[in-house]
């Protein structure tokens, strides 16, 4: 993924000029992954995050469809599943997630998706075209399916136990305008439930049965409903893991063991802009600076992480783009039409702004982000001169005392 990728590719910019190999599991060179929900007809070379020459101009072997069962820190050994062990002086981890799966009656059963891999979103659109589409789980992949769906298929469905989607993220009314944009576009919700069982005619998925009673008829589902970290292989390595399997780093992205790194969706760190909390951040922008860090620091240079987190999502041609870490908030503050799809969002802890999202609102989220990037506090009642500096002039130079 990209935090292996930049961590490699930082490591020759600095001059490194030992082995560096990179082991995946997966079939393919490093690619965008998360392109798979927003570009779900992309194939490998598209969304490659490099070409295959790059690799062979710097010297990065890529060992791929190898899967690593345990690390041995004494020795300073990797040992795959199929035996292969190999030696290292310093260690990246950088596993990400893995899926998790429904637990009801069907769920092995065919035309059942996770979207992991470009074959599997490759197949769910050949599948799903002019056909009954089951989403279960309003996830930021679970909306970007339904979103990039709902053109194509003949119906698209989407299951969420919460009464509003994305709404621990970017709270209530956001999501309700959301969900709004989505009913205009032919996405129906069943909200407040889960599934109860996946029905199958003639070994294929025919419907999906939910816990409120409803039947949905459904020829493909595909399931968002969050992600473990892909961490057990480590459970006796001595590398410190949290109770919900996070490797925990330091600001140099090191864990506990010396010369073993982590980074990306696998690990929790102190975010600077939340008082050292430790956090999990699995975001493409976060991947990218863990992995720089990483290297960075594999080499001695002492650079501690200090990024604010930034993401952004696509749907039906809308932008929301998000900068901080809410976790937490307390109170949202709404500037614009949330019907227009024309508004920013400030996330308020304790009166203090913690994150912004906006939609048609460019360039606020970036302006935010640089203000709380150089340490700066936005309190609640600063927020109306925010949008107005950074909207009709640009200019936030007093928030980030570069003005009067």
């Amino acid at each position: 993924g990209a935090a292996g990728l930049v961590c490699a590719e930082t490591l020759r910019q600095e001059g490194f000029s030992d082995r560096i190999v990179m082991c995946t599991m997966d079939r393919h060179l490093p690619y965008d992954r998360p392109k798979l929900s927003k570009s779900m007809d992309s194939h490998p070379e598209q969304i490659a995050l490099r070409p295959k020459d790059f690799f062979c101009t710097y010297d990065i072997e890529v060992l791929t469809e190898m899967q690593v069962a345990a690390v041995d820190v004494k020795s300073k050994i990797a040992v795959f599943k199929d035996g292969f062990k190999m030696e290292y002086n310093k260690l990246l981890i950088a596993t990400g997630n893995t899926p998790k799966t429904l637990s009801c009656k069907g769920k092995e059963m065919e035309n059942v998706f996770n979207i992991r891999t470009p074959e599997d979103a490759n197949r769910v659109v050949k599948l799903a075209t002019s056909k009954n589409v089951v989403i279960v789980g309003a996830s930021f992949l679970g909306m970007e399916v339904a979103a990039y769906l709902a053109e194509r298929a003949h119906s698209v469905s989407l299951v969420e136990l919460e009464h509003v989607p994305f709404k621990k993220f970017f709270g209530e009314r956001v999501g309700r305008a959301v969900m709004k944009m989505f009913e205009n576009n032919r996405v129906k919700f069943y909200m407040q439930t889960e599934v109860s069982e996946l029905r199958e005619q003639e070994g294929k998925l025919k419907e999906v049965v939910l816990k409120s009673g409803k039947v949905l008829r459904a020829d493909v589902c595909v399931v968002g409903v969050g992600a473990v970290p892909a961490t057990g292989f480590l459970k006796q390595s001595g590398i410190n893991i949290d109770s919900k399997g996070f490797i925990m780093v330091n600001k140099m992205m090191q864990t506990n063991i010396p010369g073993v790194f982590a980074a990306g969706d696998a690990v929790t760190f102190p975010l600077a802009l939340r008082n050292n909390k430790k956090v999990n951040v699995p975001h493409w922008q976060m991947a990218h600076m863990h992995g720089r860090i990483a290297a960075l620091n594999m080499l001695a240079h002492g650079t501690e992480i200090s990024t604010v987190p930034y993401l952004w999502t696509a749907m039906f041609g809308k932008s929301i783009r998000y900068a901080g870490h809410g976790e937490g908030f307390d109170d949202v503050v709404i500037q614009g039409d949330l019907d227009e799809l024309k508004f920013v969002a400030f996330y308020t802890k304790s009166d203090e702004v913690v994150a912004v999202a906006s939609m048609n609102y460019d360039p606020i989220v970036s302006k935010v982000a640089e203000v709380l990037a150089a340490g700066r506090t936005i309190r609640k009642r600063d927020v109306d001169a925010v949008v107005f500096l950074s909207f009709r002039t640009g200019d936030m130079s007093w928030l980030t005392g570069k003005g009067t």
